[in-house]
């Protein structure tokens, strides 16, 4: 009777001993929200395989005892456990989860400016000079003129001047884009602007001198060309 009574006591560890394989099966859910996890990977940290489970957020794979398991959702923790048997050889698992704080980009907000304040800046575009003897002066000191001709570093103060130039020509008819956007005189993504800018190739002395009307015209003009070409 004694001799029983152990055997009973005992058997389920033998049985444990006896597992050669695990069946895991189970759930995980989202503790706030219903959810469908579509992208539900059961991941075996142990063998290094993985499978899907299944949207619901069901799952069920046969792995070894004590195998490290990982259940890996986008955007929510990996829940980790140890596929521990039963007397059966099985481990049942429910995995409760919660999504992941949601990392929002910063937004810089900025304030359109007025038709009068681009009208402004428009006006104010202009070429930084780097004096460069010429003429008459290029004859009286020809030393002086052949080093501004020639030398990398006054080359390089020029390319500077032109390019901070061109990028204010740039600034200004953003704010001009920003402005016909949001009047709904085009219909722009600010991504697109910079294309648009290349395209639209406005001459500096059009865009410091031309009346409102006039650069209304002109850039909804272009505008409705780029558009065409994009279409192509």
């Amino acid at each position: 009777m004694k001799f029983f009574l152990l055997i009973v006591v005992f058997l389920p560890f033998i049985s444990f001993a006896q597992c050669d394989k695990v069946f895991v099966s189970g759930r995980v859910v989202d503790t706030l929200r219903p959810q469908s996890f579509y992208n539900l990977m059961v991941i075996n940290r142990t063998t290094g395989r993985g499978i899907f489970g299944q949207p619901d957020g069901y799952f069920s794979v046969y792995v070894r005892p004590n195998d490290k398991i990982a259940l890996s959702t986008k955007e929510y923790p990996i829940y980790e456990f140890t596929a521990k048997p039963d007397s059966n050889c099985q481990c049942q698992v429910i995995a409760y989860i919660e999504k992941l704080p949601q990392q929002v980009q910063e937004v810089v907000v900025k304030p359109l400016k007025t038709l009068e304040q681009i009208k402004e800046e428009r006006k104010n575009l202009v070429l930084r000079e780097t004096r460069q003897v010429t003429g008459i002066e290029a004859l009286q000191s020809p030393i002086t003129a052949l080093y501004q001709a020639f030398s990398k570093k006054e080359q390089n103060k020029r390319w500077i001047a032109e390019q901070k130039y061109k990028d204010d020509q740039r600034q200004v008819v953003k704010e001009l884009l920003r402005l016909y956007v949001a009047y709904e005189i085009i219909e722009m993504e600010e991504t697109e602007f910079d294309d648009f800018i290349i395209f639209l190739n406005a001459d500096p002395d059009f865009l410091k001198t031309a009346a409102e009307m006039e650069l209304v015209l002109f850039i909804k003009d272009k505008f409705e060309h780029f558009k065409l070409i994009r279409r192509k």
